[in-house]
């Protein structure tokens, strides 16, 4: 029985420095890891910084924008309200004109006026004697 006994304390043995071994490998790989892991870290937390740098700089150009589009639009509606009604009224007054002096010359006859009657244009002379037809007496 001693020599089961020695056969399984030097398996043990054998387990035991086994184990260790991982666990110094273990030790190694986690210290590199670490070793990697901080500078990568730094290097993550300077972008995260440069890119909150560049979202302030979006947001100001953002909220100058709108101040501009804000001031345009302002502008737009006191050029409008101030020059829109006489720009109006001086197109209608010489579209008036000139419909009044260069609408006919004096020796042609005026064209006969047409009528639009669901969707068709109907000449001035018939529309004359459809409107006669129902105004027999």
């Amino acid at each position: 029985m001693a020599v089961f006994w020695a056969i399984l304390v030097s398996f043990l043995a054998v387990a035991l420095a086994r184990l260790a071994q991982t666990l110094r490998a273990t030790t190694k790989l986690v210290a590199d890891v670490t070793d990697q892991a901080v500078p990568l870290l730094a290097d993550a937390s300077s972008a995260v910084r440069s890119a909150q740098t560049q979202i302030d700089r979006v947001d100001a150009i953002a909220s100058d924008v709108q101040e501009v589009t804000s001031n345009a639009s302002a502008l737009s509606t006191t050029v409008a309200s101030t020059f829109g009604g006489p720009l109006v009224k001086v197109a209608a007054f010489g579209y008036g004109v000139r419909r009044a002096l260069g609408g006919r010359k004096d020796d042609e006859p005026a064209a006969p006026a047409r009528r639009t009657v669901v969707g068709r244009t109907v000449p001035g002379a018939r529309r004359e004697k459809r409107n006669l037809r129902g105004k027999r007496d």
